[in-house]
């Protein structure tokens, strides 16, 4: 099955996550098809803290991929905050 979730990357304590569509069956650091966005959870001061590719992650989604719980809740929150941008 083909998941979108998150790779950790980043040191010890200074997380930093690459969103990435890969097989359920490999590491979740491991092996990857495409890399859709990343998510900087300790972002201070202008530093980008999120970015998502909303088209290719609409893509997988209708190919049959399926979001992680915290993948799911940083799409929600990103397509609101594109709604109230505009």
């Amino acid at each position: 099955m083909v998941k979108i979730r998150l790779a950790r990357h980043g040191s010890k304590k200074r997380p930093f996550y690459q969103i990435v569509v890969s097989d359920s069956r490999n590491a979740r650091d491991g092996r990857f098809l495409e890399n859709v966005g990343f998510f900087n959870p300790v972002a201070s001061g202008k530093a980008e803290k999120l970015r998502l590719n909303i088209d290719r992650i609409e893509h997988w989604k209708n190919v049959g991929a399926e979001l992680s719980e915290r993948v799911q809740a940083l799409v929600k929150a990103e397509k609101k905050n594109l709604q109230t941008a505009s």
